[in-house]
């Protein structure tokens, strides 16, 4: 049994060329990406249809519900004044939990690969320079680089790119680590069946020898873990260093 844990594929190579970039490639990565969005589109549509105020169906609460909690997290850790990033937060989690737990459908995970955390690191890291500026000023934000001392410059510089550096690889090493060792683990299942049931002889051991027995129902275990929990909690975690830089960004009056 072959696996290929190289990377995202290839589907299609378009004749566009991007400069710098080069041609432009349609990959897997990509297409799932454009799915997620439009699944998370699909259910914002379908949660906010035909709201009332009074004699609310289950779907509204549902809704409901998801926008108090979206507010709760952000307001809690970021103050009232920060109210305006909910939007924002709410559609980052979502995207990246239905990223994280689109492989339970046999789909390569988007946060699989490096890019599609790098994306959205850049974006946040653009977020927190903006606020940086504009709590301090262009000027402000400059001369902090020389704190405490001007030497400290280039370690100051380099501090400060570390930190969606470190957001994009955080996320990334955990969703890929579980795409990776859930990928062994099933073709290590896959050689245990065929060696277990070849050991029978005859047709019988011949043909038994080629069907998995041991991938079903162990993987499914392993994947509450791998799938479930560690999509949740990578998606919650990269939510909240978002909120809190943000939050700290402004406070360094």
């Amino acid at each position: 049994m072959e696996l290929d844990i190289t990377g995202a594929r290839i589907l299609w190579e378009t004749p566009i060329n991007v400069p710098i970039l080069g041609q432009l490639k349609i990959s897997e990565t990509m297409v799932v990406s454009w799915l997620v969005m439009l699944l998370i589109t699909g259910a914002c549509i379908w949660l906010t249809r035909d709201l009332k105020e009074e004699n609310i169906s289950k779907r509204q609460a549902l809704a409901e519900l998801i926008v108090e909690k979206a507010n709760q997290f952000v307001v809690g850790n970021m103050g009232e004044r920060f109210r305006y990033f909910v939007p924002f937060v709410a559609a980052l989690f979502a995207t990246s939990v239905l990223s994280n737990l689109i492989s339970l459908i046999g789909l390569r995970s988007p946060t699989a690969d490096l890019s599609t955390e790098a994306a959205w690191a850049v974006v946040v890291f653009i977020m927190i320079t903006a606020q940086k500026i504009k709590t301090n000023g262009f000027g402000g934000y400059l001369k902090g680089f020389t704190t405490p001392i001007a030497v400290m410059t280039p370690f100051n510089i380099l501090s400060e790119l570390a930190t969606p550096v470190s957001m994009a690889c955080r996320h990334f090493g955990n969703i890929l680590s579980g795409v990776v060792i859930n990928a062994l683990i099933y073709g290590a299942l896959a050689v245990a069946s065929s060696a277990l049931f070849g050991l029978i002889p005859g047709v019988v051991g011949d043909v038994l020898s080629k069907i998995p027995f041991l991938d079903v129902g162990i993987p499914a275990i392993l994947s509450v873990y791998f799938d479930w929990f560690s999509g949740c909690m990578q998606a919650f975690i990269f939510c909240m260093l978002t909120v809190m830089y943000i939050a700290n960004a402004a406070e360094e009056g």
